[in-house]
């Protein structure tokens, strides 16, 4: 994925563009990291061994989600949030992808190249 993310990223053709390209692919690591989740719970769950993820979990993963958004941090760095300059999406976005993989458990569902919305 990386080496065709970064062909992308040279290829944008403006540094907006570019960042673009670099959101896709975090977002997709955070809905990756949904699945996971997902994933390794059910795996323990049909071995019969204490689950992974508890209750409560999964709110605070969204809840972390939300404070590492480039919009909110960087509304709390300056007071205001550049669009153009984000990296790794915003804190809506992020939840939504981590959430997207947890409640999914399938990495068809993490496809942010191929979204009609990030």
């Amino acid at each position: 994925i990386l080496p065709k993310a970064q062909q992308a990223q040279r290829a944008a053709g403006s540094k907006a563009a570019a960042n673009h390209v670099q959101v896709q692919v975090e977002l997709q690591a955070d809905c990756f990291a949904g699945v996971w989740a997902n994933r390794e719970n059910e795996m323990l769950r049909s071995e019969g061994r204490p689950l992974f993820i508890e209750p409560g979990d999964v709110e605070a993963a969204l809840r972390t989600a939300a404070a590492i958004g480039d919009d909110t941090l960087q509304k709390r760095a300056r007071g205001y949030a550049v669009p153009d300059s984000f990296t790794h999406g915003t804190s809506e976005q992020r939840q939504r992808w981590f959430n997207a993989g947890f409640r999914s458990g399938s990495l068809s569902n993490c496809n942010t190249f191929a979204a009609a919305q990030l």
